[in-house]
């Protein structure tokens, strides 16, 4: 719906209300004479609701020249119907008309046209809406037939709206924008943290959601799909999969996890290293004590009855040296700190932002 405000002005000429004058001045007269002579009965097509306005009396002048020519102003405000399109909301442009016709006088009797063209209709400059930006004003008329009553004459004040993006931007796009790249921070989160990664997945999932239905709440009940709907659900795709993301990335890592377990459960850890020796240690050794006593087995080492205070222990001797244990030890955490990173993470923070950046190229390209 629209709601107009207007001044609209008839002019005809009646003979019948020609009088004499000197000075060929008009006479002006108020609403109480309209009842007493014709006047056109045009009405407003597809209009919901009109009215005159009255305040402080009938907002209505008559005007009679000497020679029989009638002006006849009123101020009326109209709500009518506009045929809208949303398949382009917020990024659209809509077309509206206002319609006046007679109601009983067909062509043959009553002849509507515009005074002066398009200059008939004359607009505020100061004229502003807080979402369209009004294009232009211009008008037309044609003939419009009933099947029971004939042809009429009909005029159209037509307008086109063009709806301002800068407030859909920053309650729409933008947010649901960040959205989208706030998922992807959990690509660079370490794939252990479970409770962050899930939280963030959640989190943007639900304020999706709340865009969503906020946008759709204040919009008509149409059956088609808007642009905005288009830009939101694919937005909202984009963060649905990051979620999915990582749980095929925690799914995948509990797999590998637990072969590496079946792998340490069938192989002993001694595995691989050249001799294994058997000696008696107390307390009281050091370990180069121990190195010295390789070789030995335990009853070599104590007699049967020593037993009781001592300890039985199995120590795997290796050739290498302890600056290699520790290199060993080194390359191991570092390539448990690499293996912290999946490869889908890996290619998820290239696949997803270049995806969605190409999005918004065709998605702005076509509706812009």
């Amino acid at each position: 719906d629209f709601t107009m405000t207007l001044y609209l002005r008839h002019y005809w000429k009646d003979e019948r209300l020609s009088f004499p004058s000197t000075n060929n001045k008009s006479m002006t007269f108020d609403g109480r004479l309209v009842k007493k002579i014709w006047v056109p009965d045009v009405f407003f097509v597809h209009s919901k609701r009109s009215f005159i306005h009255d305040t402080t009396t009938d907002n209505i002048m008559l005007r009679v020249f000497p020679d029989g020519h009638v002006l006849y102003s009123m101020r009326v405000t109209v709500t009518a119907m506009c045929n809208m399109d949303f398949s382009r909301f917020p990024l659209d442009s809509q077309t509206c008309s206002l319609e006046l016709e007679s109601y009983a006088y067909t062509d043959e009797d009553l002849m509507l046209y515009w005074k002066n063209g398009n200059e008939s209709l004359k607009t505020d400059e100061k004229i502003s809406l807080s979402q369209f930006l009004i294009q232009k004003f211009h008008t037309t008329s044609r003939l419009a037939f009933y099947s029971s009553t004939g042809w009429y004459n009909r005029l159209y004040i037509n307008f086109t709206l063009r709806r301002h993006i800068f407030f859909f931007l920053l309650q729409t796009y933008f947010p649901a924008t960040l959205m989208v790249m706030l998922s992807w921070v959990s690509f660079w989160i370490d794939r252990r943290a479970v409770p962050a990664r899930v939280s963030l997945g959640i989190t943007t999932v639900l304020t999706m959601s709340t865009i969503i239905t906020g946008v759709n709440a204040s919009m008509p009940r149409v059956s088609y799909i808007k642009a905005v709907d288009i830009y939101l659900w694919v937005s909202f795709v984009f963060v649905f999969l990051s979620v999915l993301e990582y749980a095929a990335v925690n799914y995948l890592t509990t797999v590998q996890e637990r072969k590496e377990r079946k792998l340490q459960k069938r192989f002993s850890c001694t595995c691989g290293i050249p001799h294994s020796k058997t000696m008696m240690l107390d307390g009281n050794y050091s370990e180069s004590d121990a190195n010295s006593l390789a070789g030995y087995t335990r009853n070599q080492m104590a007699p049967e009855e020593e037993k009781q205070e001592k300890i039985v222990v199995h120590l795997a001797m290796s050739n290498e040296s302890n600056s290699s244990r520790k290199r060993g030890l080194k390359g191991h955490v570092g390539l448990r700190i690499i293996q912290n990173t999946h490869a889908i993470d890996k290619y998820s923070r290239l696949i997803f932002p270049g995806t969605y950046i190409f999005f918004n190229l065709i998605y702005w390209s076509v509706f812009s």
